[in-house]
């Protein structure tokens, strides 16, 4: 519907109502906008600088509890009843743009003094190429680093974190030697996906194979970095239990129990309040096959959705958003990581400590595939690697069964790229 359509359509309702809301109202546009989580509150404190800056639009936020956004996005898709803008986890925007739901983004960037992709962590910028378009522009980043104890590590010899496989294991041996049967110096909770698909594709594997129609996992590369994982299991330097099965892990972080975990950088909040003070920790990036290694580039991009009137103004919202003032007061309110290099020069960012791991791991980030089975495959990297951490498998018995269930949850992907194809 275009301007002069809606103008058309409110006059004789204007009408009716007396003129309530003045010429201002007739002119004014509405960008509908989606947040989840916690972000779809917080969202609404910038909008009213949004609106100063832009007297003709008007945002609309609606709060979107994470455990229903996914099936409530379908839904609008489907029945053609789509926001303007809104927030997706990376995860699902390959899914989004696999139903030609989201608008390619490139052209507008190109034009936009706003939006600077050298400005972004390449990682995370490529989370939102699809198929060689931009579906969406990053607003917050996640990954994961190494969360430690800084005096159990110095006490095993090493003053400084590791940087390499080799020297990791070495550290967590010393550790282990000093902590004692029934304390471990490393946890990776086994109903967790991050930790081994991290460690198999710092090697630079791929997880997928034949332009995503198969599953690579006994890829050398790949079965390096799940043998590196499988193997702090069975020397006993990470304790085979799921998450469920540790009661506090901050309470055994600050005995002793445990000296490090990895994890994303919503714990900053939560050891800040939760480790008592007298107990020393901090951040490190993740080591890697021969030296700094690469972690997941996760986190939320804002998308335009193809059936919005109003695309115009919603790439004004996006434009806005991406603003590095506006992702720093974003940081300030969520504690979100910003997905652009210049809001990490503020001393906000820059001199936070436990920040800065954060900042030189988001240079070595690398997406999940670009397809809409991403989150099914990653949730099956962690169920075989159960099997095998727990001793049920074999390295080789466990890649060969992801190789093979990542096979089923791709069959109408091949089939529909094999159609496409021609073959």
């Amino acid at each position: 519907m275009t301007g002069r359509t809606v103008r058309a359509a409110v006059l004789p309702l204007l009408a009716v109502l007396g003129g309530c809301g003045g010429d201002a109202g007739r002119d004014e546009v509405t960008v509908r906008f989606w947040g989840m989580g916690r972000e779809g509150e917080v969202v609404a404190e910038l909008v009213p600088e949004f609106e100063r800056r832009n007297p003709g639009i008007r945002v609309q936020v609606q709060q979107i509890p994470w455990t229903a956004a996914h099936e409530k996005l379908l839904t609008a898709v489907v029945g053609g009843a789509t926001p303007d803008v809104a927030q997706l986890g990376n995860t699902w925007v390959p899914e989004l743009a696999a139903l030609n739901a989201l608008e390619d983004l490139g052209p507008r960037v190109e034009g936009s003094a706003a939006v600077d992709p050298a400005d972004y962590f390449p990682g995370s910028w490529d989370t939102n190429v699809v198929d060689g378009r931009l579906r969406g522009i990053p607003w917050y980043v996640d990954t994961r680093v190494l969360f430690y104890r800084p005096d159990l590590l110095a006490a095993a010899g090493y003053p400084e974190p590791p940087v390499t496989w080799e020297a990791w294991r070495d550290a967590l041996r010393r550790m282990k030697a000093r902590m004692g049967a029934d304390r471990y110096p490393i946890l990776l909770p086994t109903n967790e996906w991050p930790q081994p698909v991290a460690l198999g594709m710092q090697t630079g594997a791929e997880l997928l194979r034949d332009g995503g129609r198969r599953g690579n996992f006994r890829d050398p590369g790949f079965r390096r970095g799940f043998e590196f994982y499988v193997s702090l299991f069975r020397e006993g330097l990470a304790p085979a239990v799921s998450a469920s099965e540790v009661s506090n892990r901050y309470q055994e972080f600050s005995r002793g129990n445990l000296a490090m975990v990895i994890t994303g950088p919503w714990e900053i909040g939560e050891f800040s309040s939760r480790v008592p003070p007298e107990v020393p920790w901090a951040t490190a990036p993740l080591p890697g096959p021969d030296g700094p290694g690469a972690s997941l580039a996760l986190g939320a991009s804002l998308v335009i959705f193809r059936g919005s009137e109003h695309r115009d103004a919603a790439w004004k919202l996006v434009e806005f958003l991406s603003e590095p003032e506006q992702q720093l007061r974003f940081y300030e309110l969520t504690g979100d990581l910003p997905p652009r290099r210049t809001p990490w020069e503020s001393p906000v960012l820059a001199e936070n400590r436990h920040a800065a791991a954060f900042r030189a791991q988001l240079e070595r980030v690398r997406p999940l595939p670009q397809v809409p089975e991403a989150e099914q495959i990653v949730n099956k990297v962690f169920e075989q690697g159960e099997r095998a951490a727990r001793g049920q498998a074999s390295v080789e018995q466990a890649l060969a069964a992801l190789d093979r269930e990542v096979d089923r949850i791709l069959e109408k992907r091949r089939w529909i790229l094999d159609r496409e194809a021609g073959r």
